[in-house]
């Protein structure tokens, strides 16, 4: 693409095309009026219907009320254990993180999408790896309407020494205490999920502690199209919990209830929590990771930074032990945490299609 003030058809041509050196951000900035959406984004065929009607959203839960020690506390703690079951997903407010570090990181993050594209190419994601700048192809031959920065922020030892630690120094500080907020709060959330289940604390603070964590930084551009491309295709967090702060209020979050898919619209001052996978398969099936996606809008441009928690790789994907007895057989298979990653990326799977792939058939229990 070199220097050209704007892209041409050639830039989007099956051989020309390299989703390693391209940004949508800059494609929608230098677009001519005619543009048309470039076909490895097209995804007309491919989009499941949503609705235009309010639907109900799940429930609220106040993590002020969490840390109570009365009855408020009984309820909230019912609350958080029913919307887990029926939605897998939920806005937690009262979260505790504060509005001043919340704005910096706003600022610090719009800031890093400013850098001219040769300075964000500097964290490209490398070929065989998903951490750093741009986006994958996916299982479909599309790619998603987003600019995406991934990060391994946890262990320490996996932070790859070409993103974290090269990142400009106010971004770095201002995600370092932001991480460190957000490991504390989640802590606390997973060791209220585990009391509501009834596991047994040990067990969870085992599976937890110094787990994997990510952060994605993701930069939605405004779409003239938004009906033919996708900004997050329809899928189900493959972690134990995710963590979504929406930085500059505008929606685009979808979820799928009882088959039909309806918007999220977004409290400014709440985070979004929703249950994944590996939370499902610990649970046996009693919370439910939630399949969702993400719509582009038309004039203004999205900012998310959302925080994913899995087990530690010294970890097993499994149900609870706390949870299995002769009348509560498993429902999952059981798999270290690595390879529970590797057969993901392996198999590429869309929707909630490798959570079913982890579940036991009934010829493997003999049945």
């Amino acid at each position: 693409m070199g220097s050209s003030s704007s892209y041409t058809e050639d830039d989007f041509s099956t051989s020309a095309f390299d989703p390693s050196t391209f940004s949508v951000q800059e494609l929608v900035k230098l677009a001519a009026p005619d543009f048309s959406i470039p076909q490895p984004f097209v995804r007309i065929n491919q989009r499941s219907p949503s609705l235009s009607v309010t639907t109900p959203l799940p429930p609220t839960i106040d993590m002020s009320r969490l840390l109570l020690e009365d009855d408020h506390h009984n309820l909230e703690l019912h609350k958080l254990h029913s919307t887990c079951q029926d939605w897998g997903i939920f806005q937690l407010v009262n979260h505790g993180v504060s509005s001043s570090l919340l704005e910096k990181l706003k600022h610090e993050v719009e800031e890093f999408y400013r850098l001219p594209l040769e300075e964000k190419l500097k964290y490209k994601i490398g070929e065989r790896g998903w951490e750093g700048y741009g986006r994958k192809m996916r299982a479909d031959g599309k790619y998603d309407w987003v600019d995406t920065l991934n990060i391994i922020t946890n262990p320490l030892h996996r932070r790859s020494p070409h993103v974290f630690p090269q990142l400009p120094p106010p971004l770095r500080s201002t995600m370092e205490c932001y991480l460190s907020e957000l490991q504390k709060l989640a802590t606390k959330l997973i060791g209220f999920m585990g009391k509501a289940l009834k596991i047994k604390e040990k067990e969870m603070m085992e599976l937890f502690d110094d787990g994997l964590q990510a952060v994605k930084m993701a930069y939605y551009p405004p779409c003239p199209h938004p009906e033919s491309v996708m900004g997050l295709i329809p899928h189900s967090d493959m972690t134990l919990l995710t963590i979504l702060h929406q930085l500059n209020g505008v929606d685009g979050l979808e979820i799928k209830k009882n088959g039909l898919w309806f918007p999220f619209n977004v409290n400014p001052d709440a985070f979004v929590v929703n249950v994944g996978d590996i939370f499902q398969i610990f649970s046996n099936g009693v919370y439910h990771s939630v399949e969702h996606k993400v719509s582009c809008n038309k004039e203004r441009e999205r900012i998310t930074v959302t925080f994913n928690l899995s087990p530690n790789f010294e970890a097993e994907v499994g149900p609870s032990l706390s949870l299995i007895n002769a009348e509560n057989p498993p429902l999952f298979r059981r798999v270290g945490m690595e390879d529970y990653f590797k057969q993901f990326f392996t198999l590429k799977i869309y929707g909630k299609k490798y959570l079913d792939y982890m579940r036991i058939q009934p010829s493997e229990n003999g049945d």
